[in-house]
């Protein structure tokens, strides 16, 4: 007779939500950090081919160089809260947090935290973060 704890009831009951199992957190975990890897490579080369630039010329150019940089500044603001969010998921995992929503408090679907494993909330916190987003933009 096999005996089936309340976790293992509750996780076959509802396969989109409940306990995550250790290999799900460990692929996770290395999906974060290859994406990490990415990010990193993705700003340094972005920086060298900026410096590589000549930053010489009339007007016109020097005006578009003004864009070029302003470009680069965007990416790299972008790819840094990227990957702020990459470091807050990863200490997650080591505080035990992982795979729980922000907003509601409940499991976040394992099928999202595949697909985007730095996600602090559910599809239903979604929801309900964007619907105040909306609320409150006016």
């Amino acid at each position: 007779m096999k005996v089936v704890t309340k976790d293992q009831a509750n996780a076959t009951q509802n396969p989109m939500k409940g306990p995550l199992s250790q290999s799900l957190i460990d692929e996770c975990r290395n999906k974060l950090l290859e994406k990490k890897e990415q990010l990193l490579n993705l700003s340094r080369t972005m920086q060298e081919e900026y410096k590589g630039r000549d930053k010489r010329g009339d007007e016109v150019d020097q005006s578009l160089e003004v864009l070029a940089e302003h470009q680069l500044f965007s990416n790299q603001e972008r790819i840094k809260l990227q990957l702020m969010e990459i470091e807050f998921a990863l200490s997650r995992i080591e505080g035990g947090s992982f795979g729980i929503c922000e907003e509601t408090e409940e499991s976040i679907e394992i099928e999202r935290l595949r697909a985007i494993p730095w996600t602090r909330l559910s599809i239903e916190g979604a929801e309900i973060r964007e619907a105040l987003r909306k609320r409150f933009a006016r």
